[in-house]
């Protein structure tokens, strides 16, 4: 039985882009007669100290706990056929694991879905910069067997450095995305964010737009924030929502615009379109900023919309608060799209087969 060593930061359900890229295609590798082992280095526990300011004590344990965790995972590396590295193997700026990995002759494969390449720390770590060296992704992408890039923007940054690239974008699992209708009998419209505390500052930057939203409209809209720390905004009467697994589908159900927001930046570019993809994905009419691959994804007046100024922001929401048959043929429109080019279904064969022509390559 052929067996594979995933490596990567989080624990199970715990980080979007690991359930996204790795944990939703552990059952297809499974019937395929894989053998897994998910090796995390941040545990439940640790993670409530690592991602919030100061404890640098407490951090530094959780660094050193880390370091041997990895060198324990290099030291077993010689039991498993393919090894999978997604982002990085180690938090701080070294390649010293990925080397030692490849010296093991180690089949690698690196997933990466954001512009890694650059300077984005968590806000909790932001002074502990110094610390990460974002240059080193070139490093990693050069000794894998296979790098797995999530749009064409990322994988025309990895061909740089290896030419074994594919795009492989983020996709979502329609069968456990299926919008919740127990919200129908709502008399307001609600238009609604979900992300992280490290992508709220996206969501903050249409923030004018929707106070003339507010303003317009009134009680007949409200706002929902889905974020993993407690978020406030008494401007828009926001009170955010916790994020939860048990509740992520009933949440996002409740939402009948969902906007996506980026700024025209590099790290954007990177950006795989998640959080739209999960809106279409329910059904949800969605709006998001035309950077990187959301142009690709989005037709704007056909599957959804796309909004860069403050001013199209406005009008397109505007549009879709006053037409709930245009809600509804977008989110229909969106959910196809999705069915047919970002959902597991639609992928998971690829997806293994990369893992089986790698073992072709082994055993020859």
């Amino acid at each position: 039985m052929p067996r594979i060593l995933y490596i990567v930061p989080h624990r199970l359900n715990r980080s979007p882009g690991q359930r996204f890229r790795c944990e939703q295609y552990l059952p297809a590798l499974r019937e395929k007669g894989f053998d897994i082992t998910y090796s995390n280095i941040i545990s439940e526990k640790d993670d409530k100290i690592f991602y919030t300011k100061g404890n640098y004590y407490q951090k530094t344990w959780i660094l050193f706990k880390s370091f041997f965790k990895r060198l324990d995972d290099v030291r077993k590396s010689k039991n498993y056929d393919i090894i999978f590295i997604y982002r990085e193997v180690f938090m701080l700026g070294i390649t010293l694991f990925e080397r030692m990995l490849r010296a093991k002759n180690s089949i690698i494969i690196f997933d990466f879905d954001d512009a890694i390449w650059l300077n984005d720390t968590s806000e909790g770590n932001a002074n502990l910069n110094w610390l990460k060296k974002p240059s080193k992704t070139a490093s990693i992408i050069k000794i894998a067997d296979l790098v797995l890039a999530g749009n064409a923007y990322l994988s025309q940054y990895a061909k740089r450095f290896n030419p074994r690239t594919e795009i492989m974008p983020t996709t979502i699992d329609t069968d456990y995305h299926k919008r919740i209708y127990e919200f129908q009998k709502k008399t307001s419209i609600c238009i609604g964010w979900t992300g992280t505390s490290t992508t709220l500052k996206h969501f903050e930057t249409i923030i004018p737009a929707l106070k003339k939203i507010k303003t317009t409209f009134n009680k007949k809209i409200y706002f929902k924030v889905i974020v993993n720390f407690p978020y406030h905004l008494p401007e828009l009467d926001i009170e955010a929502t916790q994020w939860s697994l048990e509740k992520e589908i009933q949440d996002l159900s409740e939402i009948d615009i969902g906007i996506m927001p980026l700024p025209d930046d590099e790290w954007s570019k990177g950006k795989c379109g998640f959080k739209g993809l999960q809106y279409m994905s329910l059904e949800i009419a969605t709006i998001m900023s035309p950077i990187g691959v959301n142009t690709e994804i989005i037709k704007d007046g056909e599957n959804g919309f796309l909004a860069s100024t403050e001013e199209e922001w406005v009008e397109k929401l505007s549009l879709l608060i006053e037409d709930e048959s245009l809600r509804l043929t977008l989110g229909k429109k969106g959910r196809q799209t999705v069915e047919e080019r970002y959902s597991v279904n639609a992928l998971k064969n690829q997806y293994v087969q990369y893992f089986l022509n790698l073992m072709e390559i082994k055993k020859a």
